[in-house]
């Protein structure tokens, strides 16, 4: 038994029990697969697979039994040559991060400014996605660590930290009739909006506000990018409601006025979160101890 043999039965299982598509994954052809797998069953004395003909069909009832004691044992395998790295080379390697564009854009510059005079030998990713995407990401083993708002922290398998509590702004031309007035959630109601799509920033948050105050927003637009949500602003198309680090360098001598929203749809928090299960390297808990340092800044998704 040896691990080459193991990679190659949970790999089959991850491409569907299709033999061309794992052997592409592990870089060998499909016969190396077969054989492999053919001589693994031969020595533990059954077979791993359902077969129909030459192609599987599914894992059998003792493969069902085997399998997740393989996983245990790669899984094992994999930490260990993360400790030995760390042990060998704690300030160097490489941080795969999942975050959304807002966070991209304002929240994470400073802190990975930051964390680059700290472990200047540590090569940085940055992958952009919906939380939905960002903690499947990180459950996948694409990305280290995600930074998303509540609900990457429900997301089975991940162990979240809160870093900061964040609040909405109200973006709106400085000559708007809203801005000389009361910022109230029946005021707002009044005119079109544009704000993130569902999945992004406190989104549930300003949908339940106005749900509770037995009010209908007249949402225009939606958009996953706090830049773009400004641009439409801008053109005039509506009143904007958006995460507030996106606004916090708006140019007071420009045309448009940003507005604290915070009492009307309440706070937010960013989390950041990590595989349960994984060994995680001092510089990964350096860089989510910095995201947690506390900041004059508003927040972001």
């Amino acid at each position: 038994m040896n691990l080459q043999q193991l990679r190659c039965v949970t790999e089959i299982v991850a491409q569907g029990f299709n033999l061309t598509q794992a052997a592409q994954k592990l870089f060998t052809s499909q016969p190396s697969v077969s054989k492999i797998i053919i001589d693994f069953e031969a020595e533990l004395g059954f077979e791993l697979f359902i077969r129909h003909g030459k192609r599987l069909k599914g894992l059998s009832p003792e493969g069902l039994i085997l399998l997740p004691h393989i996983q245990i044992v790669l899984h094992n395998m994999r930490s260990l040559r993360d400790v030995a790295s760390e042990c060998k080379n704690p300030q160097q390697g490489r941080l795969t991060i999942a975050t959304t564009h807002t966070q991209a854009r304002y929240a994470l510059p400073a802190v990975i400014a930051q964390f680059r005079v700290a472990f200047p030998d540590v090569r940085l990713s940055l992958l952009q996605g919906a939380p939905a995407q960002i903690a499947q990401m990180v459950l996948g083993g694409v990305a280290d660590i995600a930074v998303a708002t509540e609900s990457i922290a429900h997301t089975q398998g991940l162990s979240a930290s809160p870093c900061y509590d964040w609040q909405h702004k109200i973006l709106l031309p400085k000559n708007h009739p809203l801005a000389s007035q009361s910022l109230t959630l029946e005021h707002l109601s009044a005119y079109p909006l544009i704000t993130y799509e569902a999945a992004f920033a406190g989104r549930a948050k300003i949908d339940a506000a106005f749900k509770n105050a037995h009010l209908k927003a007249d949402i225009v637009l939606e958009a996953i990018d706090a830049d773009v949500i400004r641009t439409y602003v801008e053109l005039g198309l509506g009143v904007g409601i958006m995460a507030g680090m996106a606004l916090d360098a708006l140019d007071p001598n420009g045309a448009l006025l940003a507005l604290d929203a915070g009492d009307l749809f309440g706070w937010n928090t960013t989390f950041a979160a990590i595989k349960t299960d994984r060994f995680v390297r001092d510089y990964e808990r350096a860089f989510m101890a910095l995201l947690s340092a506390p900041r004059a800044s508003s927040g972001a998704q």
